[in-house]
């Protein structure tokens, strides 16, 4: 029987509140993430699309579903990595967010990426 190449990512994640297009007194609070993909398996995929839960200190979760990241579809090659920028906007100062990529391979088999779980906290909010 055949083995399967291996087909796994590490996913890096930095996060920054924003303060200049963010307004408290609204409850209105920006963040940043930045993303690191790394193809650390044996097999080339596109990232096609992406999920992602994002839960704010309420409870409240929206559900993003979308093509690519930031416009692009890259494409990783083992020991590949990419890199990008986005934001989110929360009615609370903390929250999560979590998800997963969907990846194609060169044969055209679709699998998940999943993206751990990481939080988004306004400096001084957590102690």
């Amino acid at each position: 029987m055949q083995q399967q190449a291996r087909r796994t990512f590490d996913i890096r994640v930095t996060t920054a509140f924003v303060e200049q297009q963010s307004i408290p007194e609204e409850d209105h609070y920006v963040f940043s993430y930045t993303i690191t993909i790394k193809n650390t398996g044996e097999v080339a995929a596109r990232l096609i699309s992406r999920h992602w839960l994002i839960t704010d200190a309420n409870g409240k979760t929206q559900e993003v579903h979308g093509e690519g990241v930031v416009g692009e579809q890259p494409y990783l090659q083992p020991g590949d990595n990419f890199s990008y920028t986005s934001g989110t906007a929360l009615a609370t100062p903390i929250g999560s967010m979590r998800g997963s990529y969907q990846m194609r391979t060169e044969r055209g088999e679709f699998f998940d990426a999943p993206i751990p779980v990481f939080s988004l906290a306004k400096p001084n909010t957590l102690n």
